[in-house]
């Protein structure tokens, strides 16, 4: 009973904040009902008794990406007087895309028909005896699902090559330090620190 308990608790407050995000106007806020959010997926985890799932969703997640969010949108320089005045004449073609969206998913539940050998509901079950939760996805994703994720890794690896080569592109104007210059300076090209007298000026 405490279980069915902890549980409509958790994704009550899981739809409650996921639906805040979408509706609150403030982007801070948004961020922190996503953190929200975050903490009760990862009680809806421990419920069904995927620790490692729920841990890595914290420190992952709450402790790295949305933090992250958090510091990108307290940076901008967001007008929040554009943005709402900008509401109202888009609205109708938001709830077009919306629509067609959503009448797209109904249509594809709807007519969607497992292949031959499919299993709809197939799990792959609780962990063998002597195994923890952790051992058991852990070899699951380097037996079964191993190019999978390996793919996800290469994906992974080619965004964050192109935010480096982004993020170090030539600019026009930009000053870089030039670690040759520096190591090959003699002291007579160095600036030096002297301490004049009074009435003096400085010796350059």
């Amino acid at each position: 009973m405490t279980a069915v308990l902890a549980f409509y608790l958790f994704a009550g407050i899981l739809l409650t904040a996921g639906t805040m995000v979408i509706l609150s106007k403030n982007p801070v806020h948004s961020v922190l009902w996503l953190i929200v959010a975050f903490f009760n997926a990862s009680g809806l985890f421990i419920l069904l008794g995927a620790e490692f799932l729920a841990m890595l969703l914290l420190i992952v997640y709450v402790g790295a990406v949305a933090v992250l969010f958090l510091f990108v949108v307290m940076m901008l320089d967001i007008d929040f007087a554009e943005l709402r005045a900008g509401f109202m004449r888009h609205l109708p073609v938001g709830l077009a895309v919306a629509a067609i969206i959503l009448t797209e998913m109904l249509l594809a539940v709807g007519v969607w028909q497992p292949g031959a050998g499919v299993a709809i509901y197939g799990a792959v079950g609780a962990p063998p005896v002597g195994m923890s939760n952790t051992q058991w996805i852990g070899s699951l994703l380097y037996t079964r699902y191993l190019f999978v994720f390996q793919s996800a890794g290469l994906v992974l690896l080619t965004s964050m090559i192109g935010a480096i080569v982004l993020t170090h592109r030539q600019r026009v104007g930009t000053k870089r330090q030039n670690i040759g210059a520096q190591v090959a300076r003699t002291p007579a090209s160095a600036v030096h620190a002297e301490k004049p007298k009074v009435g003096e000026g400085v010796a350059l």
